[in-house]
C-alpha cells in the first residue's frame, strides 16, 4: 500500500527587498542541502546596494537545493532554494512514511544520506552521514599537523563579509582557520592574528605563481591584471550615484577658511559640564557642525532641495534630513539623521553615534540610508584640508569639512596661532547662484568662529 503522504517541492525565490532594489549578493548561506527548516526561519544572508539582511523562508520542510554560491549576485525573483514539504493525504496517515518521503527527497537532491529526521514541522535528532571521499592528511590540517582542521565542504562561517574581504586581500584560505567565535565562527580578530603571525602569504602573481625578485638593471616582467573587483553592493550603488551626479548636476564649489578656536573651546565646555543624565556621550565636532548646518539651511532653504528636470521644477523640502558621509570597511555609506531641524544638538549627537555604529557593523537599514536632503562630508578625518566632493544625487548641495590644524592667523589685529578649518560648499548651480551659496557658507563660518552667533537662531 502506498504511503498516505505527498511530498511537494516548493521553490523559494529572492523576494522584493523594498526601496526599489532589483538585486542582491549572497553573503552567507545559513542552511545546507538536507537541513530541516521551519516557517520564517532565516536561510540566507544577502547584501543589497543599501544594507545587509537575513532572508526568511516562508516554507517548512527539507532543503533539497540551493541556487548560487556565496558571492553570487541574483536578481529579485530568481530562485534561492527549493524545499520538500510533506502533506498528509488523509486523516490518520502514519508519520514514518512522511519521514522517509522527506528523507528520500533530500537524498535525491543532495547525494547525502540523512538519518534521524522527524517531520518537517518538528525536526528530531539528526546527523549527516557524508559520502565516502578523500580524508584529511596531516599536511592538510589532520591529526598531528598542529594546524586547525580544514573544512572540506559547505560555506565557511564568518562573522561578516568584511572578514571575507580581508582574507581575499591577503590571499588567505579561510578554511585553514579555526574560528574563535561561537560554533567556530571566524572573526576579524582571527584573520588579523593570522596575518600578523605571518602565516598567510600575500597574493602572488606571475606565470609561475610567485613574485620574482628583479635584479638591478633587469626589465621587470609584466604580469597583467593584479585583481578584478566587481562593482556590486554598496560600492556599485556609490559608483552609479556618483556617475549620475556628474552627468546631471552642473555643480560649483566655493570655500573659506574659518578660525575654529572658539568652537573647540565651546565643545570642551559642553563636555566638561556633562552630567550622568547625559549618558556619558560627549558631543562630537560633527554634531556641532550638523547643528550649525541646520541653522544655515533655515536661513538659506533653497539649498535643502532637489531638481526634477522632468517636471522642470525645484522641489524645496520642509524637513531637513541630514546625511553624513561615513567610511566603513564595506565602503562609503551616507546614513541620514531624519528631521534634524527638530532636534537639539544632544539629540543629533546621539543619532550620529547610533548610525555610525550601525554602519560599521553593516546593520544600517535601507530606510536609514535613503531620503537625505543635504549631506555633510567630514573629509578632515582623513588628514586633508580641502576637497571638491561630488554632490549626493539627487540633493542640491554638500558641505565639506577639512581638518582643524594650528595655523598663523590674524586675531584681533595681532598674529597668533589659531585652530583653522577649511570649509567648502559644493552646490547645484540650477538651484541657486553664487550669492546664495556664498551667504550660506559665510554664515556657517561665522558660527564656527563665534558660536554665540548660533544662539540667535536656536
Amino acid at each position: 500500500m502506498a504511503p498516505a503522504f505527498d511530498v511537494n517541492s516548493l521553490e523559494f525565490k529572492l523576494p522584493d527587498l523594498g526601496e526599489g532594489l532589483t538585486e542582491a549578493e549572497i553573503v552567507r548561506w545559513l542552511v545546507r542541502v538536507g537541513d530541516v527548516v521551519a516557517v520564517d526561519q532565516p536561510v540566507v544572508e544577502v547584501e543589497t546596494a543599501k544594507a545587509m539582511v537575513e532572508v526568511p523562508c516562508p516554507y517548512g520542510g527539507v532543503v533539497t537545493a540551493r541556487f548560487g554560491e556565496e558571492g553570487t549576485e541574483l536578481p529579485v525573483g530568481a530562485p534561492l532554494l527549493t524545499v520538500a514539504v510533506g502533506t498528509p493525504a488523509g486523516p490518520g496517515a502514519p508519520e514514518e512514511p512522511a519521514e522517509r518521503a522527506l528523507q528520500t527527497a533530500a537524498e535525491e537532491s543532495s547525494g547525502n544520506v540523512l538519518v534521524g529526521y522527524g517531520t518537517a514541522a518538528a525536526p528530531a535528532r539528526r546527523r549527516r552521514v557524508r559520502p565516502t571521499g578523500p580524508t584529511l592528511t596531516a599536511s592538510a590540517g589532520g591529526p598531528g599537523s598542529g594546524r586547525p582542521p580544514t573544512r572540506v565542504d559547505g560555506p565557511v562561517p564568518v562573522i561578516s563579509p568584511l572578514v571575507r574581504k580581508l582574507a581575499r586581500e591577503h590571499g588567505m584560505d579561510l578554511r585553514a582557520l579555526a574560528g574563535s567565535g561561537p560554533d567556530g565562527l571566524i572573526t576579524r580578530a582571527d584573520v588579523e592574528a593570522a596575518i600578523e603571525a605571518g602565516s598567510v602569504a600575500a597574493p602572488e602573481t606571475g606565470s609561475s605563481g610567485a613574485r620574482r625578485q628583479v635584479e638591478a638593471g633587469q626589465e621587470p616582467a609584466r604580469a597583467g591584471l593584479e585583481a578584478r573587483h566587481a562593482l556590486t553592493g554598496i560600492r556599485g550603488l556609490v559608483a552609479d550615484k556618483m556617475a549620475r551626479s556628474r552627468r546631471e548636476i552642473p555643480e560649483a564649489t566655493c570655500w573659506v577658511d574659518a578660525d575654529a578656536t572658539e568652537l573647540l573651546a565651546a565643545r570642551t565646555a559642553m563636555n566638561a559640564a556633562m552630567t550622568e543624565r547625559d549618558g556619558g556621550q560627549k558631543v562630537s565636532l560633527l554634531a556641532l557642525f550638523a547643528r550649525i548646518t541646520v541653522a544655515a539651511l533655515g536661513r538659506f532653504p533653497m539649498l535643502n532641495s532637489s531638481v526634477d528636470m522632468e517636471a522642470r521644477e525645484i522641489r524645496q523640502f520642509a524637513d531637513v534630513h541630514l546625511g553624513f558621509a561615513a567610511q566603513t570597511d564595506r565602503g562609503l555609506v551616507v546614513p541620514v539623521v531624519r528631521h534634524a531641524q527638530s532636534r537639539t544638538t544632544e539629540s543629533i549627537n546621539t543619532e550620529l553615534i547610533r548610525l555610525t555604529e550601525a554602519g560599521r557593523a553593516g546593520a544600517l537599514t535601507p530606510g536609514e540610508l535613503t531620503g537625505g536632503t543635504f549631506t555633510l562630508n567630514n573629509y578632515g578625518v582623513f588628514g586633508v584640508d580641502g576637497s571638491t566632493p561630488i554632490i549626493n544625487h539627487p540633493e542640491a548641495a554638500m558641505l565639506g569639512i577639512g581638518r582643524i590644524v594650528p595655523k598663523p592667523w590674524v586675531h584681533q589685529g595681532e598674529l597668533a596661532v589659531r585652530h583653522v578649518v577649511q570649509l567648502s560648499l559644493t552646490f547645484d548651480h540650477r538651484v541657486c547662484d553664487g550669492g546664495t551659496a556664498g551667504g550660506f557658507l559665510r554664515y556657517v563660518a561665522d558660527c564656527v568662529e563665534q558660536p554665540a552667533v548660533l544662539l540667535r537662531s536656536v
